[in-house]
């Protein structure tokens, strides 16, 4: 297929893209569209899951909607909602959702770092001479009350591999970064088939407490804002050069993600 989009905004559109590969379908979560039924048949099987817009950014309109015995809540935003009954759960969802089209997917447990939801922003980009690079990969960990990693949700940025070395060593660490970086690779082939005019992605990826990764979205426009927040500087200095030689420019003003305080 030839196309000469560089961005995508269906979150559903982009899973398809990624599903299209056996090995990278594995680490996707179950992701439909939002529907009464679906959403009541993925909490009876999962007991957590997602609920967000099929287009947008910044966390914006992120949902976690969890089954617990014979309640039912949702988190949005700062605010936690709990019901005795399925019914009235899903009608006040449907006071955020409107008529717009939304997505369930299946709710990871991931990592959690103070009791803090914790997942990663993978960069990869187009170098200088035209190969899929992985440019840098941060640690988002979670505003306090909610369940949006994001850095403009409030957000805090730490390197990735201090979210993963206490809980599975320096070794297993370095592994798992390169299997990331690994993921990234394959799916911007993926991307770079169905949308040649491609540059650049940032992966969400999650890891469960099995240290498993998995692929909870895709940008296509992704902000290197996080990146700012390293103390190291190397990742952001690579990003903005090929975003450069690209043509993309960068908005670095990156004030509401949190820089992780000092050890």
């Amino acid at each position: 297929m030839s196309n000469n989009k560089t961005a995508v905004s269906s979150k559903l559109v982009k899973t398809r893209v990624v599903l299209r590969d056996r090995k990278l379908s594995k680490h996707v979560p179950k992701t439909y569209r939002l529907t009464r039924s679906r959403l009541l048949s993925m909490l009876n099987r999962y007991g957590m899951v997602y609920v967000k817009p099929d287009t947008g950014s910044l966390g914006v309109g992120v949902m976690r909607v969890e089954k617990r015995g014979k309640s039912y809540r949702y988190h949005s935003g700062l605010n936690k909602h709990t019901f005795s009954a399925f019914r009235g759960m899903y009608a006040s969802l449907q006071q955020h959702t409107g008529k717009r089209l939304y997505l369930v997917q299946k709710g990871i447990h991931v990592l959690r770092y103070k009791g803090r939801p914790v997942d990663f922003r993978v960069m990869i980009q187009k170098s200088p001479s035209r190969c899929w690079e992985p440019t840098g990969t941060v640690a988002r960990v979670a505003h306090p009350r909610k369940a949006v990693t994001n850095g403009s949700q409030g957000g805090t940025i730490y390197p990735a591999a201090d979210m993963i070395r206490p809980v599975g060593g320096s070794a297993q660490s370095r592994r798992i970064l390169k299997h990331m970086d690994r993921l990234a690779v394959r799916t911007a082939a993926q991307f770079g088939r169905a949308y040649p005019a491609m540059n650049e992605l940032g992966l969400d990826i999650a890891l469960d407490r099995k240290l498993t990764p998995w692929i909870l979205e895709v940008n296509t426009r992704p902000d290197p804002c996080p990146f700012t927040k390293l103390t190291n500087k190397r990742s952001i200095t690579k990003i903005v050069a090929y975003g450069k030689a690209y043509g993309r420019r960068y908005c670095l003003n990156c004030s509401k993600a949190k820089r992780a305080p000092k050890a």
